[in-house]
Parts: structure tokens; C-alpha cells; sequence
């Protein structure tokens, strides 16, 4: 049935969900097999139905450790949306089948420590020698803008990838006696996050990040979903961000979890369901 209320829209970016279960097998297995045939065609036919709504997305995940069993990751620019969502997934298999053991809600939002024009043209005549006014500079800061655009779309109205590894975990920034993020200039946190970004592009092509905000709406402050084509890029990539500053000095983090991208028929087949 549709929901009639108006949309919940924020001011920017889109809801994201991280939804995390874990089977009650006992209680699946009190059903009937028409009982459960017709729950897994419900589960099937609420994944179409999210799928098919407008500027949504819906990840199907089986989750590698008995930290759950299954996961979905939702998107939707609506609360009302998300919220009803997420109840008819976790009834879907049948009333105290899927037992939610973690989830996430954030939104997706643009970085405050973008690079802005002029510190851009202030490296590029710092760093390569290049001269406002002449023709390679004015090239170089078209093809900046050109890339900001496309990163601040990425980051506020993302492409979920179907790439078949994905890890998630929320971060804090510390705000310790001894060492206090907040506390630190604004100028300071630019330089350390350019440095920190820095070693995210070295991963260009190998993991696809998603950063998003959850300050006032979860426990942490933010959610990071990393994809990548195998499990090496994801060990590579926090092993390497843990020597960076802000990880080093700044930052606190969650609980890890580790997923496959499956549809949904296979990710029954992988469940015994």
C-alpha cells in the first residue's frame, strides 16, 4: 500500500540505510514450505519494488561472518520512504525470521575540506610552476572544475556500484584531552584531510568509497561503505589510511563488516533458505 504522507526530504543529499540480520532458522523452519515459498516471493517482490522507485537504490549483501547473516543497503531521498522500507524487509520472510543485530542511517553529504579554486591555482603554481592568465594554467583549473562537479555529484547523489566485495564501518573524530579534532584550526583539518584524501586516490579504480554523514542521526558521525572487486583492496586501503594523521591521531572507529553483492535468488541459495 502507498504511503500518502508527504515526502521527508532533507535539505541535501539522499537517507542511506545499512541493514544487518541475522536468521532465526528455528523460527524458519516452523513455517511450511508454502509458508516460506511465499515469503521469499514477498522479500523478492518489496527488492523489485524498492528497485523500481525513483532515485532509489537497494543492495542485496550476504555478510561473510557470523556477525549476520544477510544485508541490504537502502538509499532514498524520502524518510517516510526508508522507514516503511525497512519494516516490510524485516517482515518479509515472516514475522521473527530476520532479526536485526546492527544498523546505520545517515545521509549523503559533500565534504566540508573540498579543495577550493584558489587553493588549487595556488598548487598548481606551487607544484607544476604554472602562471595565471597563460593557457595551461587556465586549462588545468577547467579540467579542476570539471572533476569537482562530477566528485560533488558522486558524493551527494551516488552511483552504488556492483562491485562484488563490500566492507562497512562508521568513524568519529576524537575529541580527546590530548587530542581534540574539533579543537584544531579549520585551515589545519584542510591540510590533514588533503593528505588523507590523498591516499584514498591512490586506490583509484580498485575501491569506490562512500562516505556519509550521521552526526545527530547515529551513534557515530559517519558511515564508510568501501567497494572493491576483492577483499586484498579493502585490507590494503584502512591499513594504509591507519598511518595517515587523521586515522593515526584523529580517528575512532566501529565495528567492521564484510559482504558479498548477490542477487536475490543466489543470495537465498547461499542463505538454505
Amino acid at each position: 500500500m502507498a504511503d500518502k504522507r508527504a515526502p521527508l526530504l532533507p535539505e541535501e543529499g539522499w537517507h542511506c540505510l545499512h541493514l544487518f540480520y541475522r536468521i532465526d532458522f528455528a523460527q524458519w523452519q516452523l513455517l511450511s514450505a508454502e509458508e516460506q515459498r511465499s515469503g521469499k516471493i514477498a522479500l523478492s517482490e518489496i527488492v523489485q519494488e524498492i528497485r523500481a522507485t525513483d532515485q532509489t537504490q537497494l543492495l542485496t549483501l550476504s555478510i561473510v561472518t557470523p556477525k549476520a547473516d544477510l544485508a541490504f543497503i537502502l538509499i532514498t531521498p524520502d524518510l517516510h520512504a526508508a522507514n516503511s522500507f525497512e519494516k516490510r524487509l524485516s517482515l518479509s520472510l515472516g514475522a521473527g525470521v530476520l532479526e536485526p543485530v546492527y544498523s546505520y542511517l545517515s545521509l549523503t553529504e559533500e565534504s566540508e575540506y573540498i579543495t577550493t579554486p584558489e587553493q588549487y591555482g595556488e598548487t598548481l603554481g606551487r607544484e607544476q610552476n604554472l602562471k595565471i592568465g597563460t593557457p595551461e594554467f587556465d586549462t588545468a583549473m577547467k579540467t579542476f572544475a570539471e572533476r569537482m562537479v562530477h566528485y560533488r555529484q558522486e558524493r551527494v547523489f551516488p552511483t552504488l556500484p556492483d562491485w562484488p566485495v563490500l566492507c562497512f564501518y562508521n568513524m568519529s573524530k576524537r575529541r580527546g584531552e590530548e587530542r581534540n579534532w574539533y579543537a584544531l584550526p579549520f585551515d589545519e583539518r584542510c591540510r590533514l584531510m588533503g593528505g588523507h584524501a590523498k591516499v584514498g586516490r591512490e586506490f583509484a579504480g580498485k575501491v569506490k568509497q562512500l562516505i556519509t554523514g550521521s552526526t545527530g542521526l547515529d551513534d557515530a558521525e559517519w558511515g564508510v561503505t568501501l567497494f572493491a572487486r576483492d577483499t586484498f583492496q579493502i585490507k590494503k586501503i584502512v591499513y594504509e589510511m591507519r598511518f595517515d594523521r587523521v586515522s593515526a591521531e584523529y580517528a575512532d572507529f566501529g565495528e567492521f563488516f564484510i559482504g558479498i553483492q548477490l542477487p536475490l535468488d543466489e543470495l537465498f541459495q547461499r542463505l538454505q533458505l
